[in-house]
């Protein structure tokens, strides 16, 4: 059961555990971690916690970044605009059927990875030996879908506000068009659809998932029983006694007077 923290990579990223490894960070600073894909600089979101049964081996938390972590992932801007550029001109010149979305570095620069949508399989070995060569590291490409390119690149919606993926959704829930059926909505799917050619995820903001509406039917219930109780002692008259068991019995010494009959 390791003592893991909460890291982020990105905004409104997914949270990755790390193990501690001897260094006990507080939520807000940035650390510098050991990733699958090399060293990364993190953002601590979740404090100190336990884990039962990670699903996957742990990496570690090296050090706390400091400035010159800082400076050298800033000095890496400028590496992923240029391996852009020369991707997409390489995906023009070969007549490759692929969208080049963004372009990441890792902190120590010993990988870049490329993001790109494709309608299918894209054979860009080709493509590869020619970043390869170009940039001196080891290149990893990675498909990723519609929805992805849009929380990667941003956008406004239909409301006219950036889109929910870029500002705060973490992760994708399942939307159906059942949900706006059961708003009574317009099954118009101009309407209905993101800038992203998908249902809206706003659809299942008020559609209550199943584990939540359990929850909320238990607190209801027990919420209901415990007013109900308190009602029940309310009624009881103050005047009113326990049962006494037969040996502290005591019957009262005056009897009751004879009824009266009633005048001839």
């Amino acid at each position: 059961m390791p003592d893991v923290v909460g890291v982020r990579f990105k905004p409104c990223g997914k949270i990755y555990s790390f193990k501690m490894n001897g260094i006990n960070p507080r939520p807000g600073l940035w650390v510098v971690v050991e990733s699958e894909m090399g060293l990364g600089l993190g953002l601590i979101v979740k404090a100190k916690h336990h884990i039962e049964q990670p699903e996957q081996q742990l990496k570690n938390v090296l050090r706390i970044a400091t400035i010159q972590d800082m400076e050298t992932d800033k000095n890496n801007r400028p590496l992923e605009t240029e391996a852009k550029v020369f991707c997409l001109e390489k995906v023009k010149n070969r007549n490759l059927a692929m969208k080049v979305v963004g372009t990441e570095a890792t902190l120590d620069r010993k990988r870049l990875i490329f993001y790109f949508t494709a309608d299918g399989r894209i054979d860009f070995r080709e493509l590869v030996r020619d970043l390869a060569s170009k940039f001196k590291t080891r290149i990893e490409m990675r498909q990723i879908g519609v929805r992805d390119e849009i929380k990667f690149i941003g956008g406004i919606g239909a409301c006219g506000r950036e889109v929910c993926c870029k500002t705060f959704l973490s992760s994708f829930e399942p939307v159906s068009i059942r949900m706006a059926k059961k708003q009574e909505l317009v099954l118009n799917p101009g309407k209905l659809s993101g800038i992203c050619s998908r249902l809206m995820c706003c659809l299942g903001y008020e559609i209550a998932q199943p584990a939540k509406e359990k929850t909320a039917e238990a607190k209801t219930k027990d919420k209901t029983v415990g007013v109900t109780d308190k009602k029940i002692a309310d009624s009881v008259p103050s005047h009113s006694t326990t049962p006494q068991s037969p040996e502290t019995f005591k019957p009262s010494k005056e009897r009751p007077s004879p009824p009266r009959l009633a005048d001839k």
